[in-house]
């Protein structure tokens, strides 16, 4: 078997146990370099897929070559070189780093933010959209990253060093306040930061609609179109908006086409993935599904302690680790919650001159007490309660039967896992029974797309919230 057929070999058997988008995202145009005295090297087309391949894959790709060879395999290179044929290979100062063969699992620490202001502000050609500027305050220096948001923020960096490339569109859902308008605006303020002469445009998608409106009614079409489909970047925060709005998604469709075709970056946020807007027109839906997906999840304990430590710096107001873990337990929905609960935090005892400490912080918030209770369920807790209103064994909830009398339950539980938990995607799917990502997801999307028009259903999921809190 030559290196080619045994790198196909690896990949065929990757390919099933990965989703669709990930193993197209991580492992196209990637090959053997060579293979020699138990080292293989792996060439990848840019850094970024480098970094993600020796952090996230590795043991799965050692696995893989250890069963189609006969060689002990010692270790794996990965480096960025290009195949011929293949133009889109990104070099940075650091092209090959070796990886021992053994992976060693070590528990992943949220990402500091740098404290360094911007060395270089942003451009005037920045401001050329009036009001539809950029913040410049959103930055990847300021976004903390951790287990929740970290595949959507490495996404953003791989769009800002490949515009137009392969994550295009690049698609961020996630709940309210957990940063995707930072991550988008983030993304334009460093293509701009590169290129001053890019022209990134950032607009909500109802702005969006209120200048189609406006286009249509004094008869500027034209400048409409000029506007959006001249730019290089177009980003477009809240999409989901968009529904119900047949004109809107029709101008939105047009323009997505033309700046798609000639290969500039489109950013998109919302609030759901795009099969579960309802509303939103399935030619629109397979378009954003055709680039690279990310969602975005409620921080982790570490991550918002980090949040609060990066804001109080920002704020030149220290607070004790001691406060600074007690405000991370009980404030856990999501970023502008956090910075809400430290504004007050910071407004109170500037206004007493004290220095703050856990007795004087605990009333301030005391109104985030029952959004923090019940947040406080356990994954287990929700299974518990399904399987119990089903009338349904644990095991069976969360086995490999497809019956339609546990499917459901186990769908509907997914779906709780996601709406009242914020629970991760893949989180989830190690919950009920060690399963893919993808299937969380559908399940999410399934239960979103006719809960709505299902009474039974909505009278189900309120009867098991109501158990759900009532413990």
């Amino acid at each position: 078997m030559n290196t080619n057929e045994l790198w196909q070999a690896v990949l065929g058997e990757l390919e099933l146990s990965l989703s669709k988008v990930n193993f197209t995202t991580w492992f196209r145009n990637t090959f053997i370099v060579g293979f020699d005295a138990g080292q293989v090297t792996i060439g990848v087309p840019n850094m970024f897929t480098k970094a993600w391949l020796e952090k996230k894959y590795h043991k799965e790709i050692y696995q893989c070559l250890q069963t189609h060879t006969d060689n002990g395999i010692k270790t794996i290179c990965y480096k960025v070189e290009a195949r011929a044929g293949n133009p889109q290979v990104i070099p940075d100062r650091v092209d090959t780093v070796v990886v021992t063969a053994v992976p060693v699992e070590t528990p992943q620490q949220p990402v500091r933010a740098s404290y360094q202001p911007e060395s270089t502000p942003a451009p005037a050609s920045s401001q050329n959209f009036g009001e539809f500027s950029l913040n410049t305050k959103y930055t990847f220096n300021s976004f903390i990253v951790g287990k929740q948001n970290e595949l959507a923020h490495a996404a953003a960096q791989a769009v800002v060093a490949q515009p137009g490339g392969v994550y295009n569109p690049l698609f961020i859902y996630g709940g309210v306040g957990l940063g995707k308008t930072h991550l988008l605006q983030a993304v334009g303020n460093e293509i701009v930061r590169k290129n001053p002469q890019a022209k990134v445009l950032y607009v909500t998608s109802e702005r969006f609609t209120n200048d189609f409106i406006t286009a249509v009614r004094s008869g500027q079409a034209k400048d409409f179109k000029n506007r959006y489909r001249t730019v290089d970047v177009l980003l477009i925060d809240d999409i989901q908006f968009i529904t119900g709005k047949e004109g809107t998604q029709e101008e939105f469709f047009h323009t997505f086409n033309q700046l798609h075709q000639t290969n500039k970056q489109i950013v998109i946020s919302s609030d759901r993935p795009p099969k579960a807007i309802l509303g939103l027109e399935n030619r629109l839906i397979s378009r954003l599904e055709q680039g690279m997906l990310a969602d975005v999840g409620s921080p982790d304990f570490e991550t918002r302690v980090a949040i609060l430590d990066t804001k109080c710096r920002e704020k030149s107001f220290p607070l004790g680790h001691d406060v600074l873990h007690h405000v991370a337990t009980l404030v856990q929905s999501n970023v502008r919650e956090l910075e809400g609960a430290l504004n007050k935090i910071i407004a109170f005892h500037q206004f007493k001159n004290m220095v703050p400490t856990i007795d004087s912080v605990r009333p301030i918030l005391s109104s985030f007490q029952p959004a923090s209770s019940r947040k406080n369920i356990t994954p287990r807790q929700l299974i518990q309660i399904v399987a119990a209103y089903f009338d349904l064994q644990i095991d069976d909830l969360l086995g490999k039967s497809r019956e339609k009398r546990l499917a459901f339950p186990r769908q509907i539980t997914m779906y709780l896992m996601r709406e009242e938990m914020k629970s991760s995607y893949p989180s989830i799917g190690l919950e009920i029974g060690g399963r893919d990502h993808t299937t969380a997801m559908h399940a999410y999307e399934k239960i979103c797309g006719i809960v709505s028009d299902d009474e039974k259903l909505q009278h189900d999921i309120e009867l098991i919230k109501q158990r759900l809190y009532a413990l």
